[in-house]
């Protein structure tokens, strides 16, 4: 029998933050997959290779694991005030859909560098030397990051001696702002805390009832205390996700946390929404050894932060995740902000798996409302590879 020939589509593969993800711009996808829909999520899980039963994504670009399962899709701005327009579809390893509810604060890193090396930036703004100021409508979430990416002599600088804890090598740093960022079209009815309450007492069938804050703000998350499930905020992923009945506890609690903070309607589609809300928990400070080895010291760190992605515990941090601890962490009152000592505070250093991160985060309350107005943090990115992918004629 006939079967199609592979067709080519360029594309770039990028790290950004801990991150990793196969880049398109719009224009250069088949007709079928410029517009949302199944034509677009078929294509996109081919070139990654899912949905995989073996787990591995071996036939496709993905690396097996929530921070490399990733796609994005930019395009020039059509919103007033904005550079370039950013889709980020989250693709689900062993299952046949892509997650578009939510950022990736990791993969922002690297928008702004892709959107300046592809002609996607004016170049009026970009400067020979110095630093272009990229202005990014994030559209699954409709908020606006502004990434501020070096450049030399006219070309996107990516080396550079910026550590980041969970990358192996040093780079440029590309800071970040998030600006807004708290949810405005998640559950909730637009507020930052969706029931109303700092903390909230979460029943949990089969776990208990938990003390919890549910926030929007980076991404829907629940946070919850460590010691309240028998951790102590120092575990690494081996832990957690060698453990069958871990993980389905977590999963369990994200499911109720989603109803709770009316993501969703029914428990059911916690399994359709992967992506969002993350569950994080929390603790106080204390000396751990992360995975690279490196020796983490409880006076390093203002707080401990464990987060779960698409089931598993992540190695480091997701960036939108950093963006709702740094937020519940500047407001008073809540586990997070509790568990770093319950001071009043603009910046955080928490420690997560693969080292400590600082995030800041300037929150105030107008009519009884909390607000955020920005949360900034550092990155760093780099092209992997640029050139085309390749898919089965037939596969979208």
């Amino acid at each position: 029998m006939a079967h199609a020939s592979q067709i080519k589509i360029p594309a770039t593969y990028m790290r950004g933050g801990t991150s990793k993800g196969v880049f398109f711009s719009l224009k250069d996808l088949p007709e079928a997959a410029q517009i949302p829909g199944t034509a677009r999520d078929a294509l996109l899980l081919r070139v990654i290779g899912s949905p995989d039963p073996y787990e591995k994504q071996i036939d496709g670009m993905g690396g097996a694991t929530s921070s490399t399962s990733k796609t994005v899709i930019l395009s020039k701005s059509i919103k007033a005030d904005h550079d370039v327009d950013y889709l980020f579809g989250q693709v689900a390893i062993d299952k046949p859909f892509v997650d578009w509810s939510g950022n990736c604060g990791n993969l922002s890193a690297a928008v702004g560098s892709f959107a300046i090396s592809n002609g996607l930036v004016d170049a009026s703004r970009i400067p020979h030397n110095g630093v272009a100021v990229v202005r990014v409508w994030q559209a699954n979430i409709g908020k606006t990051i502004i990434a501020h990416v070096p450049i030399t002599n006219g070309e996107v600088q990516e080396t550079g001696d910026f550590e980041l804890d969970g990358v192996t090598f040093p780079a440029a740093e590309v800071q970040l702002e998030f600006m807004d960022p708290a949810a405005e079209e998640e559950g909730g009815g637009g507020s930052m805390f969706p029931t109303g309450n700092l903390v909230d007492d979460l029943e949990v069938p089969g776990v208990g009832t938990l003390k919890a804050t549910l926030i929007n703000a980076g991404i829907p998350t629940i946070f919850i205390n460590a010691e309240d499930i028998g951790y102590t905020g120092t575990e690494l992923q081996g832990a957690i996700n060698s453990d069958l009945e871990a993980l389905a506890m977590f999963e369990t609690i994200r499911a109720y946390g989603a109803l709770r903070m009316g993501l969703i309607q029914h428990l059911d589609e916690a399994a359709k929404r992967q992506h969002t809300p993350k569950v994080a928990f929390v603790a106080k400070p204390a000396d751990y050894i992360a995975s690279s080895g490196k020796a983490i010291a409880a006076t390093d760190v203002d707080l401990l932060v464990r987060a779960l992605s698409m089931g598993k515990l992540h190695h480091a941090m997701m960036g939108t995740a950093a963006v709702a601890i740094g937020t519940a962490a500047a407001i008073s009152g809540t586990l997070v902000n509790l568990a770093a000592g319950g001071i009043e505070r603009n910046a955080v250093r928490f420690g997560h798996p693969s080292g400590t991160l600082r995030v800041g985060a300037e929150a105030t309350q107008v009519n009884g409302e909390w607000t955020v107005k920005k949360a900034i943090m550092s990155r760093s990115a780099r092209v992997l590879m640029e050139g085309y992918v390749r898919v089965p004629g037939d596969s979208f």
